[in-house]
């Protein structure tokens, strides 16, 4: 009996590749070729069969190779792959650039490479120390020599380095072009890792403000911190910018740093704000720190004064306390009061600084900078009326901000005589200087108080909605008298050294609490508040300058004080003459004839004041 052939068979059917493949086309082919094996079969030429059947089966292959051709050809020139490749999900640590408010790149992700060898597979140890130092002497030479001669792999690195134009940057990771270097060695045992990471290419230079992320992209602290969803969701589409100058921080920094070492303090604040905008120009916090290495800073270092620390401002308060009684209607520039005794209060004696006149106008209260006048001004006010005016002004909460940071104020329990008086020159209240620098912009701006930003208003957009907290003639009559204290006042030392810019402004020296009482060795906040130009229209750009130095030491060009007037002044003074030509404020010399105390109402001017 005769063994069916399958391929014949009814009952063969269904294994055949015509109904494995299903298709009518292909299955006519290949059902004819499967009839010329059988009748190569059939007719005895085995030699045939075998010929036809490795015939097809290169040809099936040439034809599938074939199809992958032409589909991956198709992938790389005709697809629109590359044109969405915006759409594709970066990784979890991606994150967008930084940038200033011009372009210039404050942070950014950096591939970067780990080394590592592998001493097994190394046969030449000593060909491969001189090899690897040649290209960078730089390199530990004791790590480099423990991983030559140990067992497992080690990677291999160098301390952390914030140039750029270092092969190694921070955390020992290679460039790409010392990675290509050492691999076209072709080294045994040598290995490389892909390693991401956050590189700060301006080091110090920003640090506080610009903050820094942790290996796995989460910021940690100011802006990567406070931005950190909008810098992830904006990786692979674009740059995060920033409302901070780079040219204004590197002289605000420059001149603070400075001034800090030269005067040994124990911490120091520095802000440039646009008062009009709202946007933060510029900030520093001294000490500093590398935040391409923050793993290694001093932790005290780290903290960003300007925001996360409180203190008692002293007479910089003073700006507040005249706008509350000038707004509302408690006083005028000419009001008088009698500064000749001390005022005494329940367990408390308010004494001035400077002895005063007998009678001063509220003018020369400012200018004179006297405490005792300042007092007597909020007691006239009232607690009812300091609550409402001081609590507009923001100080009696934390400063609305981009800025995580943000530190609440310490406050009394209650407005009692005593806590109103001494609230009205910055004695038992403290505040972060970003809180000062939000509530004093509002009362130079027009008015208007709103959270201050570090995020870019793009030309021509409107600033960010506020509210009305006095009226535009307080805030004019305001800018007079900051002017004026600049001229007459305690001011003068910052004046001088940026004539023609029309700077006004309110010193402050607080004496420090120690061990719940005001230090009798003097220990100073030593503050400076500037504004410039005092003159043109409210709503004109305008620029708010605060200088804060704490604990100061006194010096021979001092005097031996280290008050806000000898001290801080003078640093603003400089940091406004550096920055003035930046930000387009035109030096005009005219500015610089004698001042007149503003009318009780006042209306625009051009007075030029200074504070002493």
């Amino acid at each position: 009996m005769t063994t069916a052939d399958p391929f014949v068979t009814a009952e063969a059917e269904p294994r055949s590749w015509t109904s494995w493949l299903g298709r009518p086309d292909l299955a006519a082919i290949l059902g004819s070729v499967e009839r010329a094996f059988n009748r190569a079969r059939a007719s005895g030429k085995a030699e045939d069969d075998v010929r036809l059947r490795i015939f097809f089966v290169v040809a099936l292959f040439a034809a599938a190779f074939l199809a992958l051709a032409i589909a991956a050809t198709n992938a790389a020139l005709f697809s629109d792959a590359a044109r969405h490749r915006a759409g594709l999900v970066p990784t979890r640590a991606a994150r967008a650039d930084l940038t200033d408010r011009n372009g210039e790149v404050l942070a950014m992700d950096l591939v970067r490479y780990g080394l590592y060898l592998r001493p097994a597979e190394i046969t030449d140890k000593d060909a491969t120390r001189a090899a690897i130092l040649s290209i960078d002497p730089a390199l530990a030479r004791v790590q480099l020599e423990n991983a030559l001669t140990g067992k497992e792999p080690v990677k291999v690195g160098k301390p952390a380095t914030p140039d750029p134009t270092k092969e190694f940057f921070a955390g020992g990771g290679l460039t790409p072009a010392m990675k290509t270097r050492l691999h076209d060695l072709a080294m045994p045992g040598l290995d490389f890792q892909e390693e991401g990471g956050r590189f700060y290419p301006l080091g110090v230079t920003g640090a506080h403000v610009i903050g820094f992320a942790s290996k796995d992209g989460q910021g940690m602290a100011g802006v990567e911190r406070a931005l950190d969803s909008q810098i992830r969701g904006a990786a692979g589409h674009g740059t995060q910018p920033l409302s901070i100058d780079l040219r204004v921080q590197a002289a605000l920094q420059d001149e603070v740093d400075a001034a800090a070492e030269h005067f040994g303090v124990k911490d120091a604040v520095g802000m440039v704000v646009n008062v009009r905008t709202g946007e933060i120009l510029a900030l520093t916090s001294y000490p500093v720190y590398d935040p391409n290495a923050p793993g290694k800073a001093n932790p005290d270092n780290m903290v960003n004064h300007a925001a996360a620390t409180v203190y008692e401002p002293g007479s910089v308060f003073k700006v507040f306390t005249l706008a509350m009684g000038l707004d509302s209607g408690v006083a005028t520039v000419d009001t008088t009061f009698d500064v000749h005794t001390p005022l005494a209060l329940p367990g408390q004696i308010i004494h001035d600084y400077d002895k005063g006149d007998r009678i001063l106008k509220l003018s020369e209260v400012f200018t004179h900078s006297s405490n005792i006048g300042a007092a007597r001004l909020s007691l006239l006010a009232g607690a009812d009326r300091m609550d409402h005016y001081f609590r507009s002004f923001g100080l009696f909460d934390r400063a609305p901000s981009d800025l995580v940071e943000s530190a609440h104020p310490l406050l009394q329990k209650r407005m009692s005589m005593n806590t109103v008086a001494t609230y009205g020159f910055g004695q038992a209240i403290s505040v972060s200087p970003l809180a000062l620098a939000t509530g004093m912009s509002a009362i130079l701006n027009g008015g208007v108080y709103r959270p201050l930003t570090l995020k870019r208003l793009e030309p021509g957009q409107a600033p960010a909605p506020g509210r009305q907290v006095i009226q535009p003639s307080t805030s004019r009559t305001m800018l007079d008298l900051m002017r004026l204290n600049a001229i007459e006042g305690t001011g003068r030392g910052a004046d001088k050294l940026a004539p023609g810019y029309r700077l006004g402004g309110k010193t402050g020296t607080a004496t420090k609490l120690k061990n719940g009482h005001y230090n009798g060795a003097k220990i100073n906040l030593a503050s400076f508040a500037a504004v410039f130009p005092t003159d043109g229209p409210l709503n004109a750009d305008r620029y708010y300058v605060l200088i804060m130095m704490d604990e100061p030491h006194a010096t021979k060009e001092t005097g031996g004080f280290t008050t806000g007037g000898v001290v801080s002044a003078p640093i603003a003074g400089r940091v406004i003459e550096r920055i003035a030509p930046i930000l387009g404020v035109r030096r005009d010399m005219v500015a610089m004839a004698p001042a007149k105390a503003p009318a009780a109402k006042s209306e625009i001017s051009d007075l030029s004041g200074d504070e002493r």
